[in-house]
């Protein structure tokens, strides 16, 4: 086992994940150049996994608890929330095989391919990040932002410009995203007005008040 890799094992990060800052407090007696090249040792010798400059992942052998994918996406873009087709089969609202893991941020967009699967961002503008998101504990002591399910098909309507209640309605929803409608019915719409102020997006306020309507949801 390569000193990285044994030592790594020995503190035992959550998902086996760590960074660069975890290496410089492992060995802070060695040049960052020194560090660098025990991360190379260890990943060629296949101990651990690059996900991202500066970020590793011990590889399944050596890691005590698995990754959520969930918490490697707050990880790799930050900050962002889980959102769109993940966060809507996340809440069992549509089939569970989504591809990648779909997340929104505030900065720009991005897509990281890694040994661990694709991690997508998408760009949202909003004024508080965090309405219709909630805090998840997706694994033992593993946490996550996921959206809510109002959240989420608020942040996909946002970024498909094409999509407006008037042109499509609910058949967006039901047929595009294959969420059924007796699900959406049991959606909640506490947090629209929240939504609304964050995102102001004429666009998207008139989508939901049409889901509302279209659900019987009383305003």
């Amino acid at each position: 086992m390569q000193t990285l890799t044994e030592k790594v094992f020995k503190l035992a990060p959550p998902g086996g994940v760590f960074d660069e800052t975890v290496i410089g407090n492992l060995f802070p007696d060695i040049s960052n150049g020194a560090r660098a090249l025990l991360a190379h040792r260890a990943s060629k010798a296949g101990e651990i996994l690059r996900l991202n400059p500066g970020l590793f992942v011990l590889s399944p052998p050596y890691r005590k608890s698995e990754p959520h994918p969930f918490v490697l996406a707050g990880i790799l873009h930050a900050p962002s929330h889980i959102s769109l087709e993940s966060a809507l089969a996340h809440h069992g609202l549509i089939p569970e095989a989504v591809y990648q893991v779909s997340s929104v941020t505030l900065g720009r967009s991005r897509e990281f391919s890694t040994p661990l699967g694709v991690f997508s961002f998408r760009r949202v503008p909003a004024r508080a990040p965090r309405a219709g998101v909630k805090a998840v504990e997706v694994a033992r002591g593993a946490w996550a932002f996921i959206a809510e399910p109002l959240r989420a098909i608020a942040d996909a309507v946002y970024l498909d410009k094409s999509i407006s209640w008037g042109r499509n309605g609910l058949g967006y929803l039901t047929e595009s995203l294959r969420i059924e409608e007796e699900d959406l019915r049991e959606i909640s719409f506490e947090a629209s007005d929240e939504i609304f102020d964050s995102i102001r997006s004429r666009r998207v306020r008139a989508y939901i008040a049409g889901l509302r309507g279209a659900v019987h949801h009383a305003e």
